[in-house]
């Protein structure tokens, strides 16, 4: 039986893989954050190595590198043996563990605690809370350090009487067992959450992050985010790509579309989200990202969802769209129904004789259709969940810039639908 030869990866396949790994993860690199940087890195090697006791809150707003700080100096500290074989890290999400319970049961899943349980299954919180708590405080200067990750940290401070967070500080500051316990949260108001119980146990220790990045920054986030690592096994190809991004990132075209976004939103994801498409787009036969790339990109991440359903509809609900911003128009964005909408329609049809009338039961169909699309929701109320379907009361939700938009872009659109969408009623 013969044996496959081995194949080497194509250069480009590589290239393309390091990159849509660090653009779909968090191997960025974060610059303006050094001084954060280091009092985390120092908070979590101190309890990993001298077993000291630890709290923090990571504070800043969405999009500011929070996540990706932490992710960083994990990967940094994995690479020191000392720390790797003395820390044990549980995550936990506020937006996943909705209260303690489900929270205590993941702790005991990451620390592989649910394997000394054996047989037996402690059927209250109390217990549970107990059994964790004990073999928390079980442990000495010499047992292995834990830490402790909350994302959302605020959600947490929601959970009833924020037994959780009492608890993990209460050991912290006790210093019974080597942990540190870490929160990363949006709200700067996040101490205030807390009940004066859990305030007293906490060291008050916060560590802000702005977004600071000048556009000059981001450029240069830019093109760290684009550039292949040293280690990269083509040296030649990594050279001459790094060069060409560097190149690229001086383009007028490549910086007008990169100060828009910037003025848009300075977080480092929407920029990983304007690159992902182009670097994915890169093959052998065009192995270099071009400027007219990241100008499509940026078009399609700008793309409105709304307007761009309304191109796929037919010429009968594009009418009915029509019909529906009259009549928003003329009652000045009050709620109507789909006999107002039926009898706006045919009111059009009669003086049109051109265009198609259709019966009554199609139109229903298309307006159902429109419904489903979420282009009209029902008003909320007893009085409207009551009424006939054709009489329930509905709003508009397509802003009259889209519509007109729509129409300019729809192929093969009737001239007198166009005229009938611009006059401003009918």
């Amino acid at each position: 039986m013969s044996k496959r030869k081995w194949q080497p990866m194509p250069i480009m396949i590589m290239a393309q893989t390091i990159l849509r790994e660090r653009l779909g993860g968090f191997g960025a690199e974060m610059i303006n954050c050094s001084k954060q940087r280091e009092q985390l890195l120092e908070l979590i090697k101190c309890t990993a190595i001298t077993s000291e006791c630890n709290s923090a809150l990571l504070i800043g707003p969405r999009g500011s590198g929070k996540t990706t700080i932490l992710k960083s100096i994990l990967q940094e500290l994995d690479q020191i043996k000392e720390v790797k074989n003395n820390l044990l890290q549980v995550h936990l999400n506020g937006l996943v563990q909705r209260d303690d319970r489900t929270a205590l049961k993941e702790i005991a899943r990451q620390i592989n605690l649910e394997n000394t349980l054996g047989d037996h299954v402690f059927g209250s919180f109390s217990e549970t809370l107990t059994f964790l708590l004990e073999a928390l405080k079980s442990g000495g200067k010499s047992s292995v350090s834990i830490l402790f990750v909350i994302e959302e940290f605020d959600l947490f401070a929601q959970h009833k009487n924020q037994t959780l967070l009492y608890n993990l500080f209460d050991i912290s500051q006790s210093a019974q067992t080597p942990i540190c316990v870490l929160g990363l949260t949006c709200r700067l108001d996040v101490i205030e959450l807390l009940e004066k119980r859990v305030k007293s146990r906490f060291s008050h220790r916060q560590i802000h992050l702005c977004m600071t990045l000048s556009f000059k920054d981001y450029i240069e986030v830019f093109c760290l985010t684009l550039n292949l690592p040293t280690s990269f096994p083509d040296k030649k190809f990594a050279k001459a790509w790094n060069y060409h991004v560097k190149v690229l990132s001086t383009d007028a075209l490549v910086q007008a579309v990169l100060q828009k976004l910037y003025n848009l939103n300075k977080s480092i994801r929407h920029l990983h989200m304007l690159l992902i498409l182009p670097v994915c787009e890169t093959s052998e036969a065009r192995p270099y990202l071009t400027a007219a790339d990241i100008a499509n990109s940026y078009k399609n991440l700008g793309l409105d969802s709304k307007a761009s359903m309304l191109h796929g509809l037919s010429v009968l609900e594009m009418c009915l769209i029509i019909a529906m911003n009259h009549l928003s128009q003329i009652y000045d964005r009050d709620p109507f129904n789909f006999e107002m909408v039926y009898s706006e329609y045919q009111k059009f049809v009669q003086k049109k004789s051109s265009v198609q009338n259709f019966e009554k039961a199609v139109i229903v169909k298309a307006f159902e259709h429109l419904q489903s699309l979420e282009f009209v929701l029902p008003l909320e109320g007893l009085a409207s969940s009551r009424a006939q379907k054709e009489y329930t009361q509905m709003y508009l939700l397509i802003d009259p810039a889209q519509i007109t938009d729509a129409v300019q872009k729809y192929a093969g659109l009737p001239t007198e639908i166009q005229h009938w969408a611009r006059s401003s009623l009918c």
